[in-house]
């Protein structure tokens, strides 16, 4: 049997359908991925999942990021089968045990050397907005200072702090600064003149003693914007906002939760540019796909009081052996680099897709975080745009969500994202083979062009399921 075939499982059609039924009767208003991917998975492996209806399909969402090395690895059901087999406590608050020291190890030896020689980790709630207000809290503590500095398009999480850092929010209580795009540049020119100028902006409000902007306690940033629409931070502009923020003793925290572990085609992003934060915050893969959250920062910030951030669950101890086992694995054999090369390969053929599709309107993406912006060529530029050199059409999120449609109906899970949700978003496991890649390319491509075709998706309702 093949690792990304399971064997065939075959229950009654109405089983499925019952089970759908049921989740939309009993589950709260606030799903998610459940509206748009009507599917009850009831066995996975590798890249592969297979449906209660006896459907399979290849999941290019792979736990929005979490599952580096795709479902049910061997390496990582063998960590968890050893720690269950052992007797070891499954619960044990911040106790010291074997499998933590064993998972803090392997991931200090997977860190930066500059900044891993010289830092602390603490173990947070199992979800990465625990982390992040964690590290809210940590670089508060440490300097003494409230304000927070954030980007526009960011997603951090969806506690209230993290909320508030997020792109999203409405009550604001943070600074936001523009995040450089190349697609969609905040001041109309794209590429290293639109990074450089959304840096100055940054240095010259933060100098200005009228501009209404306190010192900050810290600034956040994504090294590459997921939820945002999958845009990579530029190196030079991070390498600048390294410097913004050193020569202020801002503190600077990396946000790599869905970006760490190889998923940019790095083993962590912020090694594109050479850049060393003084906090990381870091969940999703790290886990092994279970709960697992934590953040790694200079042992000078470590100014916090006992029980300062605490969680009943900061002790997962499968999730360590888990992500003990991921790490290791992706760093032996290489696994970042192979998300590099076939990340690239696949940005490649997507761009090539888009010369003979004008509703594709940039493609992009790090390694294996890939990105597809769908627009509507016949339309006016957005207002906001109309003064550009190259304007580009507005996003079109009624062909994306057609698009993510079509791929459902030939077995290809994707994710939509981005500012009006027309980004198609790829979130492939890092063991994804030349053959797997190349299918799911296909299967996007076909997908488009029926979407495309249809007279009717002009028309089509978001699922409700």
């Amino acid at each position: 049997m093949s690792v990304t075939e399971p064997a065939p499982v075959a229950p009654p059609p109405s089983a499925h359908e019952g089970i759908l039924r049921r989740q939309t009767l009993r589950e709260s208003a606030a799903r998610t991925y459940a509206r748009s991917l009507p599917i009850v998975p009831v066995r996975a492996r590798g890249l592969t999942i297979e449906g209660a209806d006896g459907r399979r399909y290849l999941d290019c969402l792979s736990g929005a990021g979490t599952l580096a090395l795709g479902h049910n690895h061997p390496v990582v059901l063998e960590a968890i089968r050893k720690v269950i087999d052992s007797g070891a406590p499954l619960h044990v608050l911040d106790l010291a045990t074997p499998v933590k020291d064993a998972f803090t190890t392997e991931l200090f030896s997977t860190l930066p050397r500059e900044f891993a020689d010289n830092a602390r980790i603490q173990f947070c709630g199992p979800a990465g907005t625990d982390a992040v207000e964690a590290a809210f809290k940590l670089v508060r503590a440490a300097t003494g200072r409230t304000g927070l500095l954030t980007f526009t398009g960011a997603y951090h999480g969806m506690t209230a702090g993290a909320l508030e850092a997020s792109g999203g929010a409405t009550d604001v209580r943070v600074t936001r600064l523009p995040f450089p795009q190349d697609y969609r540049c905040p001041f109309g020119t794209g590429g290293e003149h639109g990074a450089a100028l959304a840096a100055r902006w940054t240095e010259h409000l933060l100098d200005d003693r009228k501009g209404g902007v306190p010192a900050p306690a810290g600034m956040i940033v994504e090294p590459v914007q997921g939820e945002g629409g999958v845009n990579p931070a530029p190196d030079s502009w991070l390498r600048r906002m390294r410097r913004i923020t050193a020569d202020r003793s801002i503190p600077l925290i990396a946000d790599e939760v869905q970006t760490g572990v190889g998923r940019t085609g790095a083993f962590w992003a912020v090694e594109h540019s050479g850049i060393v934060p003084d906090v990381m915050v870091l969940s999703k893969a790290i886990g092994g796909s279970l709960p697992l959250a934590v953040i790694v920062y200079r042992a000078e910030l470590d100014l916090w009081q006992p029980g300062a951030h605490a969680g009943t669950f900061r002790g997962n101890q499968l999730a360590m052996a888990a992500g003990a086992a991921t790490l290791a694995y992706v760093r032996e054999n290489q696994l970042a680099d192979r998300a590099a090369v076939l990340g690239a390969r696949m940005l490649a053929r997507l761009r090539e897709l888009r010369a003979h599709h004008p509703g594709i309107g940039d493609v992009r993406g790090r390694g294996l975080m890939i990105g597809m912006e769908l627009v509507d060529p016949e339309r006016a530029p957005l207002p906001a745009e109309a003064g550009d050199d190259h304007p580009a059409p507005p996003p079109d999120p009624v062909l994306a969500l057609a698009v993510q449609q079509e791929c459902l109906r030939r077995g290809l899970i994707v994710e939509l994202g981005g500012r009006h949700d027309a980004v198609v978003r790829l979130l492939p496991p890092l063991t994804l083979t030349d053959e797997q890649a190349s299918a799911v390319v296909d299967r996007l491509a076909d997908a488009l062009a029926a979407a495309t075709r249809s007279p009717h998706r002009r028309t089509i309702a978001g699922p409700t399921t």
